[in-house]
């Protein structure tokens, strides 16, 4: 059965990108450009940058950044919590024996 698919209008940097999307992607992909929306609105204002393309470029490094912060973030706490397992287990081990 084939999936129903929606046709949207996502306004990003004063242009118009139409989009064929699955339902479920919507609301997603609505507060996505929402965000992108307020970041270039924040650069413009607090850098007086008026070329699209600055600030574009500023909110694609932004959002790439903020990604890769919490995916190393995430490997640093999945590290943290297999070394305080092994320590449990260490402490475990100690009391059955």
């Amino acid at each position: 059965m084939a999936t129903e698919k929606l046709k949207i209008k996502i306004s990003i940097a004063d242009r118009v990108y139409p989009l064929t999307i699955r339902p479920e992607q919507e609301e997603g992909l609505r507060i996505a450009a929402k965000k992108i929306e307020e970041t270039i609105k924040s650069f413009e204002q607090n850098y007086a940058v008026r070329d699209k393309q600055d600030v574009l470029a500023m909110s694609a490094l932004q959002f790439a950044a903020e990604t890769e912060q919490k995916k190393l973030s995430s490997s640093y706490d999945v590290e943290k919590a297999s070394f305080k397992l092994e320590e449990i287990e260490k402490l475990i081990s100690k009391q059955l024996n």
